[in-house]
């Protein structure tokens, strides 16, 4: 069960003259007024009867006034707490007899539930930590994205180098018009040599032939010139004619083969192997810049992993709201991050964390709560409500919605006798107000 405030009575503290308030067990009790009329002063004074001397004010003893201060708070577990004398010192009045005095109310009261500021003026980061520590799952959650960012670091540089491989494909130049293989400058010349073979031959039948026809001339002349010799030589140049017809048949069917084409390529060769190279430079570039995509793809997948289990681990955990959670180290509520939420929702945020702290602790206190309007303050007083949680804020106000109003350092509405401070001033008689322990 959680320890609420039924009572409290605060005497000269600060601004405070002599207040007595029974904030409501559950929602919002708001303590309005002008200001500096003692608002602040009856939450720094629960802060200090609670608290301890770290949250004594560095003033407490209010001004002008003889009596020293004094502090009764009444619990909803049964407890006394009193501060009062010279000193201020704490009495704590167990009713079960058990163990009394600060380490007893430090058991059951959350700090930050009595210095809110303390939590939402924290970073980020240090909200994000708080939450992730008391719902058990920080270490896990800290693995989660330590992993989640070595990985996107990985793919970060990946796709860097991906990119750059695309660029430089991009840029580098294509021929269409040579082969896919290097030329083999060898195989052209060997081609070369055939023709010229084959080419040689030719030449040699031409120049048989030209032999031939000057041997048909020269028989001729010795026709001419050696009649007597003409049976013979007639029989020979029946023979020489017949030689000579073959010959002219075997040239008639010869063309010769250009090497014109083989020439300009021996001389291009290493041009055409330039271009060959530049695309095959290309097309390992795009393949490269293929592959690291694939790479990029497949890191894309491992940190959307990553991702989920922390989703999943968030989930299962017992968050103290729900749409709260932790991103990047962030605190995260209804999908913004800290400074963008609304002042309510900080509001709501902090004492949904805070009671998590301690759930023993069923009160927490808030100061200047003028940053909502009137709907949603009644919003937030019925969400408090329905968590079973008691606060009791302060506002610069004097409206409808404050449950209390503080005037001049007194309950405006509370009779003489309740409002008489402990010291009859204008007759110069110490009394005290309320006998000790009597509500």
């Amino acid at each position: 069960m959680s320890v609420k405030i039924n009572q409290l009575k605060i005497e000269n503290v600060k601004r405070v003259k002599a207040v007595k308030i029974e904030p409501s067990a559950n929602g919002l009790t708001v303590v309005g007024g002008k200001n500096n009329q003692g608002k602040t002063s009856i939450l720094d004074s629960i802060a200090w009867a609670l608290g301890g001397n770290k949250y004594k004010p560095s003033q407490a003893h209010r001004e002008g006034s003889m009596v020293e201060p004094y502090l009764h708070l009444k619990l909803s577990n049964g407890l006394i707490v009193e501060r009062k004398g010279k000193n201020s010192d704490l009495k704590v009045i167990d009713p079960n007899g058990e163990k009394a005095g600060q380490r007893l109310l430090d058991s059951f009261v959350e700090e930050l539930a009595i210095d809110l500021p303390k939590f939402i003026e924290s970073t980020s980061k240090e909200k994000a930590n708080i939450l992730l520590q008391i719902i058990g799952v920080g270490d896990q959650l800290a693995e989660l994205e330590k992993e989640e960012s070595e990985l996107y670091n990985q793919r970060r540089a990946i796709g860097q180098i991906a990119d750059q491989k695309s660029k430089f494909a991009k840029e580098m130049p294509y021929h269409s018009d040579v082969p896919k293989e290097l030329v083999s400058i060898n195989d052209l010349i060997q081609q070369q040599q055939e023709i010229l073979a084959r080419n040689g031959e030719n030449q040699r039948k031409r120049q048989q032939l030209t032999i031939i026809q000057n041997k048909h001339e020269q028989e001729q002349q010795e026709i001419a010139r050696l009649e007597q010799q003409l049976n013979a030589l007639r029989k020979q140049h029946v023979q020489t004619t017949n030689d000579l017809e073959i010959a002219q048949k075997d040239a008639l069917d010869l063309q010769d083969e250009s090497t014109d084409e083989l020439e300009k390529n021996i001389a291009e060769i290493d041009a055409i192997n330039v271009k060959i190279r530049a695309n095959l430079d290309k097309d390992k570039a795009e393949e490269d810049a293929k592959e690291h995509r694939l790479k990029y793809d497949q890191y894309s997948n491992k940190i959307n992993d990553v991702r989920q289990k922390k989703v999943d681990l968030l989930q299962s955990a017992n968050l103290p709201l729900p749409e709260l959670s932790v991103e990047n180290g962030e605190l995260i509520y209804k999908g913004q991050q800290w400074d963008n939420m609304s002042g309510s929702d900080q509001l709501k945020v902090a004492t949904a964390i805070v009671r998590k702290l301690k759930p023993n602790c069923g009160f927490i206190l808030i100061d200047k709560l003028e940053q909502m309007d009137l709907e949603t303050l009644q919003e937030f007083g019925k969400w408090l409500e329905q968590e079973g949680l008691q606060a009791i804020a302060t506002r610069v106000s004097t409206g409808d919605e404050c449950e209390i109003l503080i005037e001049d350092g007194y309950v405006a509405g509370q009779t003489i006798e309740e409002t008489e401070t402990v010291q009859q001033e204008q007759n110069n008689v110490v009394a005290p107000t309320w006998k000790p322990g009597e509500f």
